[in-house]
């Protein structure tokens, strides 16, 4: 992989939204999702491990990861380049605001995987749903993020 000189730097990168609703304000606690009281979403680092779109799953880079934090703040890695974003947990709904990333270049298949997470993150409210060290976030049209809890270390 070849890194761009500025690819440390952070950039905001607007993704489209498709509600136009980006944010409503920070997370104050660790909110527990439907199917699982005992296992909040915020305050966990969630590995990416695919994706669903149009009934086909794509398997992501073994770097993509997603966390959001009590506060209302989501950060990780799409699959090449680090993000942030401001995130909003409501039970069981979770609404991320526009992704600023870094710009590195990685290979075709990677940054086809990154552009489709950061479509399925930004394309409204999503629904969250834990069960044994998984999360599921699922859109409106069905498409779904499958994530899996990180072990420590």
């Amino acid at each position: 992989m070849i890194l761009a000189p500025a690819a440390a730097v952070l950039v905001a990168v607007s993704v489209a939204c498709g509600t136009g609703k980006a944010d409503s304000g920070p997370v104050n606690s660790p909110q527990p999702v439907a199917g699982s009281p005992q296992q909040p979403v915020t305050g966990i680092d969630w590995r990416v491990d695919g994706l669903t779109v149009g009934g086909t799953t794509r398997h992501a880079p073994a770097v993509a990861r997603l966390r959001i934090d009590a506060d209302g703040k989501a950060a990780g890695n799409l699959g090449c380049n680090q993000f942030s974003a401001r995130a909003t947990v409501h039970g069981d709904r979770v609404t991320f605001g526009d992704l600023r990333t870094t710009r590195m270049a990685c290979a075709p298949e990677r940054m086809d995987f990154e552009r489709a997470l950061a479509r399925a993150l930004t394309t409204g409210t999503l629904v969250a749903r834990t069960d044994h060290g998984t999360l599921t976030l699922t859109d409106g049209d069905g498409d779904r993020v499958h994530l899996s809890r990180q072990s420590p270390g």
